[in-house]
């Protein structure tokens, strides 16, 4: 887990210097630094050393000097494919580095490389025969990639900030990225919140030819649900077990310590139950946060399953106070504004396993695959109220519910009625994200003071829908859920805090084997007579208690509401946002009148994040 920087063009040591030394961060264990003798060819990198502490060091070169790359994240079937490699004749110098799995695959299958990689990880390798830098990224977009392209200088990094570090690029706000993070509360990929800079999607790459100049960005891979023959409940059952098994087996791979978040949910409970079993409780540690805010509070849950698992668990609580001392460091520090205020959790939770481990196991993605989220369940009711509900009635109806007193427990009934009615108006292409949605269109175009096309606010979300080959409202918000929301709030969120307290997290459930069996589920299976996780929670019985398999959803979120009532204005004088507006809804949300609170979250972050000071 590490850390990279780069550019081709103009500039020199000092530029390359400046940009690694942005990504500290994410790699505190050692620093390198390459620098072509025949081309403006510049890549740097920050290690944080997790496999073959002594021979991974980078960037690593081929024997020949032909092959140059710079790497972060793990290869899980990096043991395989070293034998594989070995076998056609490949001769490695390390003993057991993924990295140098890298340098020969790309020597023997190209471009086809990534297609071949279990893991998660972002690369830039640079082939002095071809002449062609080539970037990838893993499938969902676990570690992230950034690129820019400005007056013949091409940039790249793990960070957004890292762009800044080289003296020829000038940062300015992409306004566009910027209505973007308060339409979804996240910038979905390729867009990126700087002026002519991109992330590069999951599952992607990207050539760079110093021959002509010319980019070549292609998919090589793309979630989507591909639901066939009926498979049998028994079977799936049984396969989704063995699979997962397997997933949390491959990411116990480790030369450090590692151990396991927990929340005591279905997900968590599942890979610290596996790794358990895998290696013994009393050789796992667990971690978990807790809140004192009881409605929020899963500290039980998690000690219920660590008991049951025997593991060594640790748990550590967030407060008023805590959070508040959190925000200026964690949102400082954050490369990218992101609306997902479960990032001081998240970042609280990652400093605290960092205090015993240098790796830990995750349970990201098991909603996204598995149909876990509330809103799974509000599909059908939302068919039937948008088939029946006249558009006048449902405008009354969304009145009527801002009345509702505006209570700050986890989840609450008004606050589920505001976000349901918020989606349920528009088509249901639209449902998942407007639920999600920090802004509401009619509000954006109150607070820019110009008129806003929903169609470009979701292009991205729009285009999932579209593009799916399922007729099923199910499948599709499972795409969309998986495609944009895992990649650009969920597995961001999660390398940040990460790699913010030098940790590497690992999500099992994005497992190659584990995701190709899984989406080719049928739907009923992940969301069976109201039950989400359906097939999920059949694998685990007998792992997990079931007490804790069947207990209602909480999410890792935070008292948002109250603790926003208690805070001060963050400030105004963000390019383009009419800052009366903002104020106003301050106002509102601290009176108890109204619930701005995703809304009022992003813009802490985005004046937290220094965003004020850019000319949009």
């Amino acid at each position: 887990m590490c850390g990279l920087a780069g550019f081709v063009g103009t500039g020199g040591r000092a530029d390359l210097a400046a940009m690694n030394a942005r990504i500290a961060h994410r790699g505190p264990d050692g620093e390198g630094m390459y620098q072509d003798a025949d081309y403006p060819v510049f890549l740097g990198h920050r290690r944080l050393s997790i496999i073959d502490l002594e021979g991974g060091a980078q960037p690593m070169t081929s024997a020949d000097g032909g092959v140059v790359v710079i790497y972060n994240g793990e290869i899980y079937n990096h043991r395989e494919l070293r034998r594989e490699l070995e076998a056609r004749g490949h001769v490695f110098q390390t003993d057991h580095s993924d990295t140098e799995v890298l340098v020969h695959g790309w020597q023997e299958w190209g471009t086809d490389l990534p297609v071949r990689l279990n893991g998660m990880f972002a690369f830039a390798l640079w082939d002095r025969t071809r002449r062609t830098i080539f970037l990838a990224r893993d499938r969902f977009g676990e570690k992230p990639l950034y690129w820019a392209q400005v007056d013949g200088l091409f940039l790249f990094a793990s960070e957004l900030g890292a762009l800044a570090g080289h003296g020829g690029f000038t940062p300015e706000v992409n306004p566009l990225a910027l209505k973007k993070l308060l339409a979804h509360g996240f910038i979905p990929s390729p867009n990126a919140y700087w002026k002519h800079c991109h992330k590069l999607p999951g599952g992607s790459s990207l050539s760079l030819s110093l021959a002509d100049g010319s980019l070549r960005q292609q998919d090589y891979w793309r979630f989507q649900i591909e639901p066939g023959a009926d498979i049998p409940e028994e079977r799936a059952v049984e396969e989704v077990r063995a699979l997962l098994m397997q997933a949390v087996d491959r990411r116990l791979m480790s030369d450090v310590p590692l151990g396991v978040f927990l929340s005591g949910g279905v997900d968590s409970s599942a890979v610290a139950a596996c790794a358990a079993k895998l290696r013994g409780g009393t050789s796992i540690d667990t971690f978990a946060i807790g809140f004192s805010e009881p409605s929020f509070d899963e500290s039980a849950f998690a000690a219920r399953m660590a008991e049951h698992a025997g593991t060594r668990h640790h748990l550590d609580v967030l407060t008023m106070a805590g959070a508040r001392d959190l925000i200026p460091e964690v949102l400082g520090r954050l490369d990218e504004p992101m609306g997902d205020p479960s990032i001081l959790p998240t970042y609280l939770l990652c400093r605290f396993a960092r205090q015993k481990v240098k790796v830990a196991l995750s349970g990201d993605a098991g909603d996204e695959l598995f149909a876990g989220y509330d809103t799974f369940a509000a599909l059908k009711t939302a068919g039937f109220y948008n088939a029946l509900v006249p558009r006048p009635i449902h405008r009354g109806m969304r009145r009527l519910v801002e009345l509702l007193p505006k209570s700050s427990r986890n989840m609450s009934l008004d606050f589920k009625l505001r976000r349901a009615l918020a989606g349920i108006g528009h088509g249901p292409e639209l449902w998942n994200p407007l639920w999600l949605a920090p802004l509401a269109p009619d509000a954006m175009a109150d607070l820019f003071h110009e008129k806003v096309h929903v169609e470009d606010l979701y292009s991205e979300a729009l285009a999932v829908w579209h593009g799916s080959a399922s007729d099923s409202v199910v499948d599709r918000s499972l795409e969309f859920y998986t495609r944009l929301y895992l990649q650009d709030d969920i597995l961001t969120k999660v390398d940040r805090a990460a790699m913010m307290n030098g940790l590497e997290a690992r999500s099992v459930f994005l497992d190659n084997d584990l995701v190709e069996y899984v989406r080719r589920l049928p739907h009923h299976l992940k969301y069976k007579g109201g039950v989400r996780k359906y097939v999920l929670k059949k694998a685990v019985a007998g792992l997990v208690p079931d007490d804790l398999i069947h207990r209602k959803k909480k999410g890792f979120g935070i008292p948002l509401l109250d603790w926003l009532r208690k805070m001060d204005y963050p400030g105004d004088a963000i390019g383009g946002i009419r800052a009366g507006v903002a104020r106003r809804w301050h106002e509102q949300h601290r009176a108890g009148k109204a619930d701005h609170r995703s809304f009022l979250w992003c813009w802490t972050v985005l004046h937290h994040h220094g965003a004020g000071s850019l000319n949009a």
